[in-house]
This record gives C-alpha cells, sequence and structure tokens, in this order.
C-alpha cells in the first residue's frame, strides 16, 4: 500500500526512488551487441529493450504482464466554458470503459494488457481553479495514493489514461505554471473547441496559472490538476518504487508527468513517451522533458490509447533484443 499520507512524505518517497540496473543494463548491452544483426541495425528498438533491461535488473529481459490503468475525474473549470462537451461524458465514458467499448479496450486487448478504470469522487468535481485551488491537500494526497495502489506488484510494464472533460485545460496550466511562456503556447482545442472557445479556454489557463504560481510542482498538481492527473502521477511514482517501466501517454499524461520531473531530478527515468499526440504544446512539452515519442499517428484521444498502442512496440524491441540468437549461438561469422 501506498507509503505516504501528505505531500511531504511523497516529496520524500520521490527523493529516495531506485534507480537503473547498472549491471543489468551492460550485460544487455554487451548481449546486443553480440547479436546476429550489424551493429545499430535495429535503431531505437536496441535502445528500449537495453533500457527496459535495466529496470527489471536482467540483460535477457521478457515483458510480463502489462496494466492499462485509466483514471477518471472531473473539473469544476468547466464552469467556464472550456470544453465542447458536458461534464456528464466523463461517467459515461467510464461505463463504457468497464463494458469493453472505448477504443484503449481494443487496444489494450491487441497488446495482451489487462485493462481497468478507477473513478475519482466524479460526484464532486475539483474546484474551479480560477477561484481557488483546484484541490485541497487531502483530496491531491487521495488521488496520489489511488494511483499508487492501482499498480500491482506483478505488473512488469505500465500505461496510465485518464478521462477528465476539461482535463486540457487543467494540463495546459500545469504546463504554463512549470515551464513559463503565454498561455497560448500551452493552450490546444482539447476536445474540439471554435475559435472563440480557445480564446476563452487560454483565458482561463492563464488566469490558473497566474493566480497558482508556484516553485512547488507539487504544489502546482494540487492547485491546478485534477484528480486523475494526480493518480496518474501517483501511479507512475509506484511504478519507479517497483522497478517497473512506464510508457507515457498524450499531453495531458505528460503534463502529470512532469510535476514529478519538477519536483525531483531523474524521476521520469524510467519512463518513455508513447506518441506524440496532436494536440498542439505536447512535442514542445515532451521536449522539455527530453523524451523522444516513438510514434506519431496523429492522435488526440486520451485514454491511454498512443501510449497502449504503443506497448507493441517495445514488447518487439524486447522479443528481438532476448530472442534472438547470437552469432556463436547461430554458427555466423561475426565478420
Amino acid at each position: 500500500m501506498s507509503a505516504f499520507s501528505s505531500l511531504s512524505e511523497f516529496r520524500t518517497l520521490l527523493a529516495a526512488m531506485p534507480s537503473i540496473d547498472q549491471n543489468a543494463m551492460s550485460g544487455a548491452q554487451e548481449r546486443n551487441g553480440q547479436l546476429t544483426k550489424p551493429p545499430g541495425a535495429l535503431g531505437r528498438l536496441e535502445e528500449l529493450a537495453i533500457w527496459y533491461g535495466g529496470w527489471r535488473g536482467t540483460d535477457r529481459p521478457r515483458v510480463g504482464k502489462r496494466q492499462v490503468i485509466v483514471f477518471a475525474g472531473n473539473h469544476g473549470v468547466t464552469a467556464q466554458g472550456v470544453s465542447a462537451f458536458p461534464a456528464e461524458v466523463t461517467v459515461q465514458m467510464v461505463a463504457n470503459f468497464e463494458h469493453g467499448g472505448a477504443a484503449v479496450n481494443q487496444l489494450s486487448r491487441v497488446a495482451g494488457a489487462e485493462m481497468s478504470v478507477h473513478a475519482l469522487d466524479l460526484d464532486t468535481p475539483t474546484a474551479d481553479f480560477t477561484k481557488d485551488a483546484a484541490m485541497s491537500e487531502a483530496e491531491v494526497v487521495a488521488a496520489l495514493k489511488t494511483g499508487w495502489d492501482a499498480v500491482d506488484s506483478d505488473t512488469e510494464l505500465l500505461v496510465v489514461g485518464e478521462m477528465g472533460i476539461g482535463n486540457t485545460t487543467s494540463a495546459a496550466a500545469i504546463a504554463t505554471a512549470l515551464f513559463g511562456g503565454d498561455a497560448s503556447e500551452w493552450t490546444g482545442r482539447g476536445t474540439g473547441v471554435d475559435d472563440t472557445g480557445l480564446s476563452n479556454k487560454t483565458r482561463v489557463v492563464s488566469e490558473g496559472a497566474a493566480l497558482h504560481a508556484s516553485d512547488d510542482a507539487l504544489e502546482i498538481l494540487r492547485c491546478l490538476g485534477g484528480r486523475e492527473l494526480a493518480a496518474m502521477a501517483g501511479a507512475i511514482a509506484s511504478a519507479r518504487a517497483k522497478r517497473i517501466p512506464v510508457i507515457m501517454d498524450g499531453f495531458i499524461c505528460t503534463a502529470a508527468a512532469a510535476c514529478l520531473a519538477q519536483a525531483q531530478d531523474g524521476a521520469l527515468d524510467h519512463v518513455v513517451a508513447g506518441h506524440l499526440s496532436q494536440e498542439g504544446a505536447h512535442g514542445k512539452l515532451l521536449a522539455a522533458l527530453d523524451k523522444t515519442p516513438l510514434l506519431s499517428l496523429d492522435m488526440r484521444l486520451g485514454e491511454g490509447s498512443g501510449a497502449t498502442l504503443a506497448i507493441n512496440i517495445l514488447v518487439a524491441a524486447v522479443e528481438c533484443h532476448s530472442g534472438m540468437a547470437t552469432f556463436a549461438e547461430a554458427g555466423v561469422a561475426a565478420g
């Protein structure tokens, strides 16, 4: 179970997280150099397999249990008219996830992943962050703990996703507060607002980021985030504690993860970016975190869909690394 009961304790936990197993990574690099292929011929797949082996503590890894968790939350800032859809859609989509009807359900099945959804107090939206902090400390800690406890100890690869009308506004406000610049640089159309809606949304992001300006990234998560964003951050941190590699999803997930990265150097070393979202500022946010996406397919659905699709890429990388013969095993001259 979660080992923290306050933001201060969570911050201390982040500072004490385990690092990659250098011996395992060195062993994986050595094995990679002996496989029946020209050096570097599999490109980034080689880097992924070595990275994965380092976190799993073996030079010849396999990807066992794959877990996809979708967190859902409602946002009080929707009262400002920032979304093209009403907040009721969050509840309706949770039911769709539970009945297997969403895109991420299909992508999880294809990737051989167990998928679950956690709805966080949907009847109690966060506060409108243009007027007050989105969450109290108790509320954000509860959401972090939900994420932390949702990660199974026997999971070997994790994807977290989200559902929450208004959460691109929350993510844009977090990015603005964390990295600076004008709110317009971080604010996109989300569910498809028109030009007037985008102008209004940018105003809301600007007001929220100005009201809750802070050097403390976890306070920014509390004041501008949603319960589902905090839960994703908690799950990503939990995975680190368990040495479980994570594939990060789109703009909203990346904003949640960025709070961890800004709170503690190296907090996302166990994370790769699954894809580049069509949400305009996602590339800028990935660049700020020095993360290169595995896929770029113009997706902007959320739900963890892009990262879940990328599971197949990482599994392929690991299978090539661990399943291929070495030159010696194959009786092939190494040149």
